[in-house]
């Protein structure tokens, strides 16, 4: 494992700031990212939050902190893209050989290693992304920086969770033109990967013209693995383990029919279990075609319900509520903090007397998050 310090102090990449954090911002970090772990969704961990004891000028001065990060390892695409850049074909090498070694061991001694690499990173990442979606997670800055060869998920700056599904869902202030939208995401990985399969293109042929065509052949196959993912985890979500013909397009009308009703992706999945003991959930013809589907799974409509309730939360972090937590944090008061933190860690236990929890908010229209460090 790597630890990280984010927000000790400058460094030589950075690029003119100071190189600190404020305590909001590393708190979010660590609640967003230790609510993605309890999900089940890649990603790097918070081992602590530190107060430094200085403050942090920004708009106003600001409590100052520090991050302490574990990651299965940071070597990110720009990592790569910086190795490149350098023109060391050696250093390259040895950075992908190190890559390899760490994370994909079991293609270390293969002839087309730099090949397998690519096609590696390329599964993982549509993995995520995939992961990511099924929660209504939005990471709000897409860079190749923020792209691990772990597949990880890193730097939980201005993410936010989509209260009503919309593909064109912005969150972020630094996203003024919607490039990391909810819907955008798996179109913006594609673009990363690309740019981390140019970085490997002396590696994979001694010609860098011959490694095109097949970088390119794998770099295609993203949509169609993505697509995959996707779509297995909605069929997970109701209720489903196995496929026949016409899933995916129950899985997509859903996913339509939230959109034009703009409701919420995580309220919405949980209430499923709910419809199976008898409550209506007010999706209409929807649910007529998903319990006839239902009944070519080898279960009992109580097994049903488990299998439901054991992969749809019924906690994420909300974004109204990560707002109040974090700004009663900075003013002093730790108690909301931890009483969402204890929450969104564990996301499949109801807890009584916590709804408010559970229920997405209606943020002013223009809400915007900041990545703050």
């Amino acid at each position: 494992w790597d630890l990280h310090l984010k927000g000790s102090g400058r460094t030589p990449f950075a690029r003119g700031g100071d190189g600190k954090a404020t305590l909001g911002p590393m708190l979010r970090e660590y609640l967003i990212g230790e609510a993605m772990a309890a999900l089940g969704i890649p990603t790097t961990r918070a081992l602590a939050v530190i107060t430094t004891g200085e403050l942090a000028v920004r708009e106003q001065p600001l409590p100052g902190a520090i991050l302490v990060r574990v990651a299965a390892s940071h070597l990110r695409v720009g990592t790569f893209q910086y190795a490149a850049a350098l023109g060391d074909l050696d250093d390259l090498r040895a950075l992908a050989d190190y890559s390899i070694d760490r994370h994909y061991p079991d293609i270390a001694t293969a002839d087309d290693r730099y090949l397998g690499l690519l096609q590696s990173v390329i599964d993982r990442q549509a993995k995520l992304i995939a992961e990511w979606m099924l929660v209504g997670f939005i990471h709000g800055v897409m860079n190749t920086d923020n792209v691990t060869i772990s597949g990880e998920t890193i730097d939980y700056g201005p993410c936010a969770f989509m209260d009503s599904v919309d593909p064109l869902t912005v969150f972020s202030s630094i996203d003024e033109g919607g490039r990391y939208a909810f819907g955008r995401q798996p179109a913006i990985a594609q673009w990363n990967l690309t740019r981390f399969a140019e970085t490997l293109l002396p590696l994979i042929a001694d010609n860098p013209e011959d490694a095109i065509t097949p970088a390119t052949e794998l770099l295609e196959t993203f949509p169609e693995t993505f697509s995959r993912y996707w779509h297995d985890g909605l069929a997970r979500r109701l209720g489903l383990s196995t496929h026949v013909d016409g899933d995916d397009v129950l899985a997509n009308d859903l996913m339509q029919l939230l959109q034009e009703r703009r409701l919420d992706l995580i309220s919405t999945m949980r209430s499923l279990s709910a419809h199976l003991r008898g409550d209506d959930i007010g999706l209409g013809d929807w649910t007529t075609r998903w319990q006839s589907r239902l009944q070519l799974e080898n279960a009992t409509s109580e097994e049903l319900v488990q299998r439901l309730d054991a992969i749809n939360p019924i906690y994420v972090p909300r974004n109204h509520l990560v707002e109040e937590a974090l700004a009663q944090a900075v003013a002093g008061d730790l108690d909301p903090f931890m009483q969402m933190l204890e929450r969104v860690t564990h996301p499949y236990e109801r807890v009584e007397g916590a709804d408010r929890f559970a229920e997405p908010g209606d943020p002013a229209p223009g809400y915007r998050t900041y990545c703050g460090t």
